[in-house]
């Protein structure tokens, strides 16, 4: 796949004329119309972006540069490449991307594309669905969770007692806590610094408790 055609199919996921997303990158709109069809007009060859342009791609995309040179085919990513980085230096490129949720509702399904922020690298190959989610808060930062951290969650409907879980509340917004569950009542102990934090008790015949994964990986910003 092309750059051209990766931007073209990402401008109708979201519903994105050409100047939407030409504003976006900061990109001309021409440009952009260049890249979609991958041919100059002034040489009639095919578009060959710069490394800048790249990354004002993969910024408007919400996108990692890695993730979005992963999907390109292979002539138009050796090219780019060979401006990317310096000679002798490997290239890494992720297995696949997994979306970044700003928020997790009911009444959605869980990559709704209203939830979905972004996407960052996902390296898993066990044939499992992966999400990520920001986190806001630190009721978790004696566990090593702090406000800003990407947490990488394995979507799965049950844990085992202890576990850190992303957990639903009666349909509001997902909460980070450790998980225990006996019988009908579930407990939500945050870990944290901050004693403003108290432990959730909750009678499931009363309130929907649901898990939506299992936290599997913190990815800090430095």
């Amino acid at each position: 796949m092309t750059l051209g055609q990766l931007i073209r199919d990402y401008r109708k996921q979201h519903h994105q004329t050409m100047e939407d997303f030409a504003q976006a990158s900061g990109l001309s709109k021409a440009y952009i119309s260049i890249l979609e069809r991958n041919r100059n007009p002034s040489t009639g060859q095919p578009a060959i972006p710069s490394a800048k342009t790249i990354q004002r791609v993969a910024k408007a995309m919400g996108q990692p540069v890695a993730v979005l040179l992963s999907q390109l085919d292979q002539e138009q990513k050796g090219e780019l490449l060979s401006q990317l980085l310096p000679p002798m230096v490997e290239p890494y490129f992720p297995k696949g991307r997994m979306p970044v949720l700003g928020r997790v509702a009911a009444g959605l399904p869980i990559f709704a594309q209203e939830n979905i922020e972004g996407y960052v690298a996902d390296d898993f190959d066990d044939g499992e669905e992966y999400f990520a989610l920001r986190v806001h808060g630190d009721s978790m930062n004696a566990a090593g969770i702090a406000d800003g951290d990407l947490l990488v969650v394995r979507k799965q409907p049950m844990v085992d007692n202890g576990e850190i879980a992303v957990v639903l509340v009666n349909g509001n917004d997902a909460t980070v806590k450790r998980f225990h569950q006996a019988g009908e009542m579930v407990t939500l102990s945050p870990q944290s610094l901050n004693p403003v934090h108290q432990i959730q008790i909750y009678n499931t015949k009363e309130t929907a408790v649901s898990i939506l994964g299992k936290v599997v990986e913190v990815r800090k910003r430095f």
